[in-house]
């Protein structure tokens, strides 16, 4: 499964996506980590596909190799791409803080009859009272769901940084481990 997204200029980001799928040695790893990085705040693309050269979610992929095999690599890449994630969330969380609390932009969106602020307090406000950076980073525990929408969800309330990558992480973590949990139920079912 392909995903091409033209965005910005018509470019076809699905070519990004295939590098990733093939990966492999230590160019591969930096690979996963930049690729992890963009789609937290700018490319809306799936993060499972950092799986791929670790040999789950595609068959077609390489391996990635490093001397390591089954768990070891598994694991190396799901802490890898966590950690591009909490640093793409720190830059995703200070544009989206910033724009938000923008005077342009709020005064913008005003005029054509959007009320950000407000908008925000009411609803996320809420969920994020209710279930805190807990609830972020189960949000971006979701397969298959863009990283961008929820980080930038939540990076209008707040601004604390580490608490925003600590929950970013915990996400990335948490999607690449129920991945894997459900391609092992798939293939097991199968």
């Amino acid at each position: 499964m392909s995903v091409t997204v033209p965005l910005l200029l018509g470019f076809d980001f699905g070519g990004v996506e295939g590098a990733v799928r093939a990966a492999t040695g230590w160019t591969g790893l930096t690979l996963i980590f930049v690729y992890s990085f963009l789609i937290t705040f700018v490319l809306p693309l799936p993060g499972e596909v950092v799986l791929c050269p670790a040999g789950y979610v595609c068959s077609e992929a390489a391996h990635l190799g490093l001397g390591l095999s089954g768990a070891p690599l598994v694991l190396l890449v799901i802490v890898v791409s966590a950690t591009g994630k909490a640093l793409g969330s720190v830059v995703a969380l200070h544009l989206g803080y910033n724009a938000s609390h923008s005077g342009v932009v709020v005064r913008t969106l005003r005029r054509f009859g959007y009320q950000p602020m407000e908008w925000s307090r009411s609803t996320l406000v809420d969920l994020v009272k209710q279930y805190g950076y807990y609830g972020m980073a189960m949000a971006l525990s979701v397969p298959f769901f863009p990283d961008t929408i929820s980080v930038y969800a939540f990076s209008v309330i707040d601004k604390d940084y580490r608490r925003f990558a600590a929950a970013a992480f915990a996400g990335g973590v948490g999607r690449l481990v129920v991945t894997i949990a459900l391609f092992e139920g798939v293939v097991i079912l199968a």
